[in-house]
């Protein structure tokens, strides 16, 4: 045999089991985010990349380290996207959406690109469930939708009492601007005991000291200023109208005021959702979004509020509970045709039930068994087998076989469709 090419490290195939479960997430977030008027939106994996060097930061590690940039053969640099919003936000510009909409509500689902260290929970081609919302800056706005990313959560399958809801507020540019001098100051002061990483964001993008992993620079952070001591009273007073509308919401939280997030657009409030649950170790960020308020304007549009979030699909898998096994549908029906003559006689009685919903393998193999294929149809949990042969042909009357019960009946070809549903009732 000839030697298969390898997969590229992190990104990997979806299959069956797996594959249902994937479908099962992906719908529920489809119900609840419809469910809060939300549309979908689907933009291009691929971008030009100084999308993304304006939007997230040129000194933010997506960017400097996890992008994958290259000239495309007009000679232009384009980049996979290694986040939704920014792609959302040219999609709204482009559109000039807001001559359509005064609030849009987007959402979307699918891969975002970043060349890491691939591991558990995070991997170079990775899934993410987003959503934006463009055109409103209500302190209700951001309380409903950190709710509704707790409630898709709970439809996953996650319990309330394994979440974590943390959140912090950046405030407003010139607020952070007076931050990020005493940040510098501080810091300045605790070189020595900085890595190369902390040192060199110290004169690039100090915020992103309090987001290390290192625990040498977590110890020094955790006496740096805080960013919510220097807000305005202004600010102060709309981050706790968002904290007492969670609290109204039933969402319980905590203020972590070390909470930065990784991207340069983020003003205001910023959060995120972990979890306990399932396997995920220290990954364990499920969801984490904010408001960004000026993006829109830096990108070419008109001054417009907006806030999203994204949720990692693969984390979200990796924390709920059941096996991917259980997520698979179960078969309604398996056809088991003795040979070929049952074969022609059995499939056009399939295609017209598979036309009415029914979901229904068939035996296609010649040389099965009965005995092999009733084995396979209890395999695949099917609720129940017609077998076909040379009896059945004839007279026109098929053999239905419960499955469940192990009980036979002979059923008309008529009244097929009608012993099925009542089996599956």
């Amino acid at each position: 045999m000839a030697e298969v090419p390898p997969g590229v490290k992190g990104m990997n195939d979806i299959v069956a089991p797996e594959a249902w479960k994937w479908q099962f997430l992906e719908q529920q977030a489809r119900d609840v985010l419809e469910a809060y008027a939300y549309s979908e939106v689907r933009t291009p994996v691929l971008e030009y990349t100084p999308l993304f060097v304006r939007s997230v930061g040129e000194v933010t590690d997506v960017v400097e380290k996890q992008m994958y940039t290259f000239d495309d053969r007009d000679g232009k640099s384009v980049s996979l996207r290694p986040e939704g919003t920014a792609s959302a936000v040219r999609a709204y510009v482009e559109a000039a959406q807001w001559n359509k909409d005064p609030v849009t509500r987007w959402y979307y689902i699918g891969p975002m690109f970043r060349h890491e260290r691939a591991q558990r929970g995070r991997l170079r081609q990775f899934y993410q469930v987003g959503a934006e919302v463009f055109g409103s800056g209500e302190p209700s706005m951001d309380a409903e939708m950190i709710a509704m990313i707790v409630t898709m959560l709970a439809r996953f399958g996650l319990d309330a009492g394994a979440l974590e809801v943390t959140v912090n507020s950046l405030g407003e540019p010139d607020e952070r601007e007076a931050y990020r001098a005493k940040l510098v100051e501080y810091f300045s002061a605790h070189q020595d005991r900085l890595d190369d990483d902390s040192r060199r964001r110290l004169g690039t993008n100090p915020l992103r000291i309090l987001d290390s992993k290192n625990p040498e620079v977590i110890a020094v952070a955790a006496d740096a200023p805080k960013l919510i001591d220097e807000l305005t009273e202004a600010s102060r007073a709309r981050f706790a109208r968002v904290r007492a509308l969670l609290d109204t919401l039933g969402v319980k939280h905590r203020i972590d005021p070390g909470l930065v997030r990784g991207l340069d657009y983020y003003t205001g409030t910023i959060f995120e959702i972990k979890t306990t649950a399932g396997e995920l170790g220290a990954q364990n960020t499920v969801a984490g979004g904010g408001r960004y308020d000026r993006l829109v304007a830096s990108l070419g549009g008109p001054a417009t509020p907006a806030i999203g979030f994204a949720l990692g699909i693969e984390r979200a898998l990796l924390a709920i509970p059941d096996g991917a096994e259980s997520y698979e549908p179960a078969l309604a029906v398996f056809f088991a045709p003795m040979h070929a003559a049952a074969l022609d006689f059995a499939l056009p009685i399939a295609h017209r039930l598979r036309d009415k919903g029914i979901r229904i393998e068939i035996e296609h193999r010649a040389s099965s068994k009965p005995g092999k294929m009733l084995g396979r149809a209890n395999k695949l949990r099917a609720r129940a087998a017609v077998i076909i042969g040379d009896n059945e042909i004839a007279s026109g009357n098929l053999t239905v076989k419960d499955l469940a019960t192990g009980t036979q009946s002979e059923v008309a070809v008529a009244d097929l469709e009608s012993k099925i549903r009542q089996l599956l009732d």
